[in-house]
């Protein structure tokens, strides 16, 4: 038995000592069937025996009750005889049979099967057991109340205690049937019956159990309490079955001598009593098996019985009865091993005492297996923690044009690298890996979630800041903490599913670069890498498979220092800058700005939910074209369309804002510290940054409002670059061409100080280097006045 996540090579066995227990259940799927039960037998045996406790309640819909039953809304407390006026009426058992199916919808009956092939065994067992009397009682139950009797008749007192104490118990459970007192007692002589079958051995020759002991001991008290029993000494009733197989038995034995009374002669004997039960089931398996008489191998024990306890002078006092023991019953629809032909044999006391067994013991098996599995199941998924795993795109994702057209080719292209691609365009090395970097908040890890969630991959996302610097290996016991442990744990997870997966290590300007190495010949030819799991050290090996590797991050790091990838790994990837603007993509990447904030704007949000066409017309009347409302496919009021249009007017001012920081915070950002004239410029022109904007912009402001809604914004993004805020705002200005002259001279005394302190090095820098590159500028400077 295993643990398997669903898609995924992880394979995992399983050491729950509870669950493994129940090792023969493993193959079964449903609780009302095994290869020894049919489900329509259950069925209609299930019907019976709730009848009989008075218990059966169906359904809760209102539906007619039966005839003399009463009650409201459905079938309740339906006694054995209201079953049987069911069965008179046409179609009414029918219809109970098929409410009990319909309420039980976790045991698999196929309505118009298994509902109507139990009715027809619920039929045929009311009829045998109408006019059964004591032999409804199992075969096995009556032959140890037999044998158990016959052992008793050796000690008169005892045997007069027990006959008491039976009879009494006889009319208390004619009187009080449920009674727990009631139970108590028949539990009492079941436990008597329990002893002697251990004490004498017969128990273990006959495979008899605590189960099989009550069962006789009820038995015999209905034995003595019913006819001539309950005012004289009990006269067992026998099946006819069980009579004509002795019968035959002596017969044949007469036929080759005096066989009859030699046999007879031997189960007198002064042998203990397992011994007389052994020679006699001997005599009776051989002939049953060597004759023509398959027909009554089911009354075989009782015929063993029979034999032990009919010795002349010591004779049980025996009723042959003559009811039917059995009936075929034919149609049937469902499928099992026990039906042949679309037939199948009901015989009363064995399928009564096999599908009770069946319930009491096979059931709540059943039931305790499932829990067991279930909670074996959920213990792994939280251990696993595969909630994690699911990818959940965000509601505020909005596929717009440049996911459409730029972002999701380029993915594709990696994809089809690293998982493999249809047709004719498929490769067999399958490598290399996906890198995207652009500043925060442009939707990296969002659209690879997206991704993920369109091709139903696992998506298992490594936390970079949870990684940190310190975390170097693969290895989870070497984790410098708990957090970083996790994910590393994480990783090693995504290596052990190896198909279908996608791998995310995201912001990984918070990790080691070292640790990024590790990688490094997972995305070469070999796609093998090197893990850890549960302790042991293992290599993974990928070809071939669905492995999805991406990394994510950002050009600075979190103390604002350049981030570097190794150049190894970078050599092996498909690396993408998502804020970037592509060539003859700088419509699309501009009007993805507007796009996404749909979501963020009251005004603009029922748009998410339209047909984009309807987006990129009203975008362009906020041009300033010439629009016919016409075009637009759902039908807006003129008011609605005028303030739609004025809100993306000025989302387009702040667009055009936030694009030229964008293009600075990369340039910046691509430029080496020893070759900037200025310092770098770390605001960010994001979607992140437009959709915080989008969200306060409304159709009544001014151009004078929106623009102090701007400073405002990037105020307060500055705040968090601490030393770098006041050379960042001066910068935006510039951008803005918002500068005071105040501001136009600072900025110019900046970055001369900027330039100055470039030149002279570092206070880190030893004092040579500091005036040899004081030096050096000089130098520059003689150069530039020649």
């Amino acid at each position: 038995l295993a643990l398997h996540v669903t898609g995924t090579d992880y394979f995992e066995l399983v050491e729950d000592t509870a669950l493994l227990s129940f090792a023969d259940l493993f193959e079964h799927t449903l609780v009302s069937e095994d290869p020894s039960v049919a489900r329509a037998e259950y069925l209609a045996l299930s019907v019976l025996f709730a009848a009989e406790r008075g218990a059966l309640a169906p359904t809760p819909t209102p539906t007619p009750t039966l005839d003399g039953v009463g009650g409201v809304g459905g079938v309740h407390n339906v006694g054995v005889q209201a079953l049987e006026d069911a069965r008179q009426q046409e179609g009414t058992l029918q219809k109970l049979v098929s409410d009990v199916a319909r309420s039980r919808y976790d045991e698999g009956y196929e309505r118009g099967v298994h509902d109507a092939d139990a009715t027809k065994i619920l039929e045929a067992v009311l009829v045998l057991k109408k006019q059964a009397g004591l032999l409804r009682h199992g075969a096995k139950a009556r032959a140890l109340a037999v044998l158990f009797w016959s052992e008793l008749a050796t000690n008169p007192t005892r045997a007069a205690s027990v006959m008491a104490r039976a009879r009494g118990a006889a009319r208390l459970l004619a009187a009080y049937p449920d009674s727990t007192a009631t139970q108590r007692l028949v539990d009492d002589l079941g436990a008597e019956v329990q002893t002697f079958l251990q004490h004498s051995a017969v128990g273990a020759r006959l495979g008899a159990d605590g189960r099989d002991a009550r069962a006789a001991a009820h038995y015999l008290i209905e034995e003595t309490g019913t006819g001539a029993g309950a005012d004289a000494g009990v006269a067992f009733v026998l099946s006819s079955e069980a009579e004509q197989l002795v019968a035959e038995l002596f017969a044949a034995r007469d036929t080759a001598g005096d066989g009859q009374r030699a046999l007879q002669q031997d189960l007198a004997a002064a042998l203990p009593l397992v011994d007389r039960v052994a020679l006699a089931q001997a005599w009776v398996d051989a002939f049953v098996a060597a004759g023509k008489h398959v027909t009554l191998a089911p009354a075989a024990l009782e015929a063993v019985a029979h034999l032990v306890t009919s010795a002349p002078g010591t004779a049980l006092a025996r009723t042959p009865s003559v009811a039917l023991g059995s009936m075929v019953v034919d149609g049937l629809f469902s499928q099992h091993a026990r039906i042949q032909e679309r037939k199948l044999v009901v015989r009363l006391d064995e399928v009564l005492d096999r599908v009770r067994r069946f319930s009491l013991e096979r059931v709540p098996r059943f039931q305790a297996f499932k829990k067991q599995r279930m909670d074996v199941i959920e213990a792994a998924r939280k251990r696993l923690k595969l909630h994690e795993l699911v990818p959940k795109v965000l509601t505020s994702f909005v596929r717009n044009q440049l996911v459409s057209d730029v972002y999701l080719p380029l993915v594709g292209d990696n994809l089809a690298k690293q998982m493999g691609a249809a047709g004719a365009a498929k490769r067999t090395d399958l490598m290399g890996m996906l890198l995207l970097i652009s500043p925060p908040g442009y939707g990296k890890t969002t659209l690879l979630e997206y991704v993920a969630s369109r091709l139903g991959l696992v998506y298992v996302k490594a936390n970079g800041p949870a990684l940190g610097h310190d975390t170097t290996s693969l290895d989870p016991a070497q984790a410098p903490n708990a957090t970083a442990r996790q994910e590393v744990e994480k990783i090693n997870f995504a290596f052990e599913m190896g198909n279908n997966v996608l791998l995310l290590i995201d912001d990984i300007q918070h990790t080691n670069p070292e640790l990024l190495q590790k990688f490094i010949s997972l995305c070469d030819g070999t796609r093998r890498v090197e893990g850890v799991w549960k302790g042991q050290t293992k290599t993974y090996d990928l070809r071939g498979k669905k492995m999805v590797v991406c990394m994510a991050g950002n050009p600075y790091t979190e103390s604002g220092d350049k981030f570097q990838i190794p150049d190894m790994l970078a050599n092996r990837a498909d690396t993408y800058n998502l804020g970037d603007i592509l060539g003859g993509k700088e419509r699309e990447f501009a009007s993805s700005y507007l796009e996404n904030t749909l979501t963020s704007n009251a005004t603009l949000q029922p748009l998410a939910a339209r047909e984009p066409a309807d987006v990129h017309l009203l975008l362009r009347m906020a041009q300033g074209e010439q629009v016919p409302s016409t075009d637009l496919k759902h039908g807006y009021s003129g008011a609605e369309i005028d303030e739609i249009v004025r809100v993306l007017k000025k989302l387009t001012k702040v667009q055009q804002t936030l694009l030229l920081v964008n293009q600075n915070y990369i340039s910046s950002a691509a430029t080496d510290d020893r070759f900037r004239t200025e310092p770098p410029f770390k605001l960010q022109g994001s979607y992140r940054n437009m959709n915080k904007l989008a969200e306060k912009v409304v159709a009544v402001m001014n151009d004078d409002e929106l623009e102090r809604l701007v400073d405002d914004h990037y105020r307060s993004e500055a705040q968090t670059l601490t030393t770098g805020a006041e050379q960042n705002l001066l910068k935006l200005a510039e951008l803005r061409g918002r500068m005071s002259p105040a501001q136009t001279a600072r900025w110019a005394e900046i970055k001369k100080g900027y330039q100055r302190a470039i030149m002279q090095g570092s206070g880190a820098d030893d004092p040579a280097t500091r005036v040899t590159n004081t030096i050096a500028g000089l130098a520059q400077r003689v150069e530039g006045i020649a």
